[in-house]
């Protein structure tokens, strides 16, 4: 198993590489939101369904300009009051250019994680797809090894044991009012 630094993790993601790496929640399977080769093989990795959009995760508002998109004032003020931390935000994203992210639903759940070393990592590396760590329908990997059931060599790994932590809520800020799709202990709008 290649297991790496969060460092190393870094500088191979930003590269376009693919690596399980704990969330906030549970293990992720992370590749660069910024390059469609990495999110296509995430897609080919997990077997996913190519239709169904992936997560991405973000360091800080700035990711969003970085993609392009806006986010209204409302949803904005909402997302401060609980990120960084395990909410996870869909908002309407339209643009052409984000079709391979979007997979023409026009819509990408978001997410700004409160772990520290995952926010340096994309803070380094830029937005992340992240997806758990597993193939389409199995149970998520709550630890490396489950991981690499799925994976083997064809990723790396940063390895922190096992994680088994409440998954995010889901808000949809595409509705008003927004409305909760998942929730999640102690969260309310």
């Amino acid at each position: 198993m290649d297991t790496v630094s969060w460092e190393n993790a870094a500088a191979r993601l930003k590269k376009g590489e693919v690596g399980v790496v704990p969330t906030d929640t549970i293990y992720g399977l992370l590749g660069s939101a910024l390059k469609p080769g990495t999110v296509e093989r995430i897609y080919d990795l997990r077997r996913r369904e190519r239709d169904k959009p992936l997560i991405v995760l973000i360091a800080g508002w700035e990711d969003f300009d970085r993609l392009q998109i806006e986010i209204p004032d409302r949803t904005h003020h909402l997302l401060s009051k609980v990120w960084p931390g395990p909410v996870s935000v869909i908002v309407a994203t339209p643009a052409p250019a984000l079709e391979y992210l979007h997979r023409r639903t026009n819509s990408i759940a978001f997410r700004m994680p409160a772990k520290v070393n995952l926010r340096e990592l994309l803070r380094s590396a830029g937005p992340m797809v992240a997806p758990s760590a597993n193939l389409a329908g199995e149970p998520p990997a709550f630890t490396p090894e489950e991981a690499y059931e799925h994976f083997g060599d064809q990723v790396f790994y940063v390895d922190e044991g096992e994680l088994n932590n409440p998954a995010s809520a889901l808000v949809d800020a595409r509705v008003e009012p927004m409305r909760i799709l998942r929730p999640a202990p102690g969260f309310r709008l």
